[in-house]
């Protein structure tokens, strides 16, 4: 699902000019025939990172996407961080356009030189209130220590597989520790926009440490049953729509299942890596989670599904 768009020369060169320039705190890019282009940049008039900030808002605008690359770390190699900012009032096709292709900017330009990627949908959350609270996010999943890392994860397992009070502990702490496949990590971005199906699957290839697509389809919530593995552990994306005062609204649902029969490995590599995982999608992939759901009722067919939690 990738866009077939890539890095221009102009975006090239400009972003080596930042790399080398001081003068410089970052570069706003755009889409344009088929290429990534540089479109404003950004002046550094200060070594602190936030006193340049008030200067981006006027440089974006509130109904077109924008790719936004700042250099927030002084004099460190991946000093930089990639913002894909898609305001709400975006076009559709653009929406698409620039949640497909965001990969690609990173990815071209070197993976190497980016310590954040970020996905915000209004300038507020690129002000300084807002680049505070997303540092603030970051600390709460801090991530542990190998041998601690390690230890929860065994824990967190044998308590789902005993039942009980013991496995609602799956609900808090962890970090995303593996990586995410890139054909996942477009798919995701296309579901952002309201893109493909309503059913976004994922796995955990648990030997590779990688989260993978598992493929996207169309259902109604008494399908997901049949539409979700009951043999292997799924991470799913459900786009639910419904009605709220006369008004038709869809709402993400976040679905984990994990059937009895998956392997203990499975249980807690699953387990220990889904909070992270769900934080990713919050401030990286700008997904928000209305309400999360830890299995479908086999005996019923049906999601029981409500927009208040």
């Amino acid at each position: 699902m990738q866009s077939g768009i890539n890095v221009s020369k102009e975006l090239q060169d400009a972003f080596n000019e930042l790399v080398s320039t001081p003068s410089q705190r970052g570069i706003i890019a755009t889409i344009s025939s088929e290429s990534l282009i540089p479109q404003h940049t950004l002046p550094s008039k200060s070594t602190d990172f936030f006193s340049d900030l008030p200067a981006l808002a006027p440089l974006l605008s509130t109904t077109a996407a924008s790719y936004i690359i700042l250099r927030r770390y002084q004099n460190a190699p991946d000093g930089y961080v990639a913002v894909t900012y898609i305001p709400d009032t975006a076009p559709v096709r653009q929406k698409m356009l620039f949640a497909s292709t965001r990969l690609t900017l990173v990815r071209e330009l070197g993976t190497e030189r980016f310590r954040e990627s970020l996905f915000v949908t209004e300038k507020k959350e690129l002000e300084k209130e807002g680049w505070e609270r997303h540092d603030a996010h970051g600390a709460l999943s801090a991530p542990l220590t190998e041998e601690e890392e390690n230890l929860k994860g065994i824990k967190e397992a044998e308590a789902e597989a005993k039942g009980g009070t013991e496995g609602r502990r799956l609900e808090t702490g962890g970090k995303l520790s593996i990586a995410t496949s890139t054909e996942a990590r477009e798919a995701l971005g296309m579901f952002r926009v309201g893109e493909g199906g309503n059913l976004l699957q994922l796995n955990i290839n648990v030997k590779d440490e990688t989260i993978e697509l598992v493929g996207s389809s169309n259902t109604d919530p008494d399908g997901l049953s049949s539409a979700i593995s009951d043999t292997e552990p799924r991470y799913s994306f459900f786009r639910y729509t419904h009605q709220v005062e006369a008004t038709e609204q869809s709402s993400t649902v976040f679905i984990y299942t994990c059937p009895s029969g998956s392997k203990i490995k499975e249980r807690m590599v699953y387990a220990s890596t889904k909070q992270g995982f769900l934080a990713s999608m919050s401030s990286d992939m700008g997904i928000e989670i209305a309400k999360k759901v830890s299995n479908v009722d086999q005996k019923s067919n049906a999601l029981a599904i409500t927009t208040d939690t």
